[in-house]
């Protein structure tokens, strides 16, 4: 588990709390700097997804995917995976390291690589259009709500209202700490805030929550005495 602003020089973090922008992303991919990667499968995600009671074939989109394993896991259920991710050397090594070659065409402002029920969008996640996903049936959120800042997380919230005007269940998993302590990303996203960029759509169930301080040692030395990971199940409203 990474902490916050593990790996980030101060002036970058700087800027990471004003814009996000598309370099700061493709930079971190560049320099390989990119300390939120898990290297296994999602706990929450082993322990709590059959919860949402899918069919199968149901179809999943994992905004702000990154090179997660969790992308691989999910397809291993049976289902079908859209991701989302801007760094295409993220896309590349999804395919690359699982020894798969997929097939790549261009969709509008993406690049879309495909191998059989697994599909990335290479691009930025606030191009996307319903038509670009089609019918999702479900959501994974592990590391795109914690990536925004405050002011960027009411936006995610709306353009994934849009891309499906019919919510569907969800998990998300989010980092809980002392904001004031330190500067993100991954930022900490706590449950007032989680009700009220979902709460009118969904109802919000606290799953499990877990102390990670330990296994972030760089937040140690620059104390930070509180790091706990969330799950949430959001089930649409009926």
């Amino acid at each position: 588990m990474i902490g916050p602003t593990d790996h980030y020089p101060k002036n970058e973090r700087q800027r990471s709390l004003v814009t996000m922008d598309v370099e700061f992303w493709l930079e971190r991919w560049h320099r390989r700097e990119i300390g939120w990667h898990r290297n296994e499968i999602n706990a929450h995600l082993q322990e709590f997804w059959p919860s949402l009671a899918l069919d199968r074939n149901a179809c999943v989109f994992v905004p702000l995917c990154g090179k997660t394993l969790d992308l691989i896991w999910l397809v291993g259920q049976g289902h079908r995976v859209i991701g989302v991710e801007l760094a295409e050397v993220a896309v590349r090594e999804i395919f690359a390291e699982q020894g798969l070659t997929p097939t790549v065409t261009e969709m509008g402002p993406f690049r879309r690589y495909q191998l059989d029920e697994l599909v990335i969008l290479c691009g930025d996640f606030f191009d996307l259009k319903p038509e670009h996903l089609n019918q999702v049936d479900a959501v994974f959120d592990r590391a795109s709500l914690i990536a925004l800042p405050p002011e960027m997380r009411r936006r995610y919230a709306d353009k994934m209202a849009s891309l499906m005007p019919s919510p569907v269940p969800t998990l998300l998993v989010s980092l809980e700490y002392d904001q004031k302590t330190r500067p993100g990303p991954p930022f900490a996203v706590h449950r007032d805030e989680v009700e009220t960029l979902f709460g009118d759509r969904y109802r919000i169930e606290p799953l499990a929550r877990l102390d990670v301080l330990a296994e972030s040692p760089n937040n140690l030395k620059r104390g930070l005495t509180s790091l706990h990971e969330q799950a949430y199940r959001l089930s649409p409203r009926v």
